[in-house]
């Protein structure tokens, strides 16, 4: 047998070998986005999803927890079809996120778009978003029992302001008219930053918007929140108001209206992508998730805090579909 090994150039094969052998597998780099992440929100802009989305983009940008920069593109057509079926077609890009609220549910049973939320990749739950009874601070309502006596009494003429069209507004509206007997004439906009505009304005009566929609009307004293659509109080004790925390709204329940509606605000990715790609944006958000702007935003919107990933996400999702499913057919939304 020949022996090879004192030639020269066989000694350098070897070494490179060896080196390349000795090279531990966290040394070669994990997948990460090689171009512009485009961020899809499937709502008008001002809303909480929209503004969500800006801040985790800001995050970023400020942290430079990403060296590809990212773009928050509003896709609301067809109360957010247009986002998620651009999502859906683009099965396989990792470098496009969206973001979701209960739309992911409501339009497609809504609207009989070819769209069902199995068809992206689930990333992370953000958070769970609240839902507040809102009317203007100049009406003479100070309780939801004042306010829903008298719209019983106006027979159908205060109007409820809302994001889309059998969206979770809409059903939330239903949902207190059922429990009450009290008539609205429910009015959409594209977005709950023109909602709590309009409600400021008087064009409405009251607004079942998100926090952070109407928070800087509220704290400029524009509106007055009645009651949050939880189960539980809000834990943020921080002042927003001279006399009020959010702490201080009470549920709904608790002042005799028994309806409770969360939403969701988390990210998915078009299907198709790798594990890899996936967990690349899961490690991501976590970064997102640690930084004070972050705290500090979920505290300003007084966001439920409920965090999921994985296979609990996926299982929160599919059983929430479940759930839509059922409030739907109850209000009567569901598409023919």
């Amino acid at each position: 047998m020949r022996n090879f090994t004192n030639r020269p150039w066989c000694k350098t094969a070897a070494l490179a070998l060896f080196a390349a052998a000795a090279v531990p597998v966290q040394a070669f780099a994990a997948w990460e986005p090689t171009k512009t992440v485009e961020f899809v929100v499937p709502a008008g802009t001002g809303g909480g999803a929209d503004q969500m989305a800006r801040i985790i983009q800001g995050i970023i940008a400020k942290n430079k927890l990403m060296k590809e920069p990212m773009v928050v593109v509003n896709k609301a057509g067809g109360a957010g079809a247009e986002g998620f079926l651009d999502v859906k077609e683009s099965k396989g890009d990792p470098h496009k996120l969206i973001i979701t609220l209960s739309n992911l549910f409501t339009t497609p049973l809504a609207t009989n778009t070819p769209f069902n939320w199995r068809d992206l990749t689930p990333v992370q739950m953000m958070a769970l978003d609240n839902f507040v009874l809102w009317v203007n601070s100049e009406t003479p309502y100070k309780t939801t029992k004042e306010y829903i006596a008298a719209v019983k009494a106006g027979g159908g003429k205060f109007k409820m302001g809302g994001t889309g069209s059998k969206q979770e507004d809409q059903i939330i509206t239903v949902a207190i008219e059922k429990q009450t007997g009290a008539k609205f004439i429910y009015i959409s906009y594209r977005g709950g930053g023109e909602v709590a505009v309009q409600l400021v304005g008087k064009h409405v009566d009251s607004t079942v918007n998100n926090p952070i929609e109407a928070v800087a009307q509220w704290r400029a004293g524009s509106l007055r929140p009645l009651c949050v659509f939880d189960a539980k109080r809000m834990p943020y004790k921080a002042k927003i108001t001279k006399t009020m925390s959010w702490y201080d709204i009470p549920t709904c329940k608790d002042t005799g209206l028994d309806v409770e509606y969360l939403m969701l605000r988390g990210i998915f990715m078009p299907g198709g992508v790798t594990e890899e790609q996936k967990q690349y944006y899961v490690d991501l958000l976590k970064k997102v998730r640690e930084t004070p702007d972050w705290k500090s935003f979920l505290e300003q919107g007084a966001f439920n805090q409920t965090t999921l990933a994985g296979k609990e996400y996926e299982a929160w999702v599919a059983r929430e579909e479940a759930r839509h499913i059922m409030l739907m057919k109850e209000a009567g939304f569901l598409a023919k």
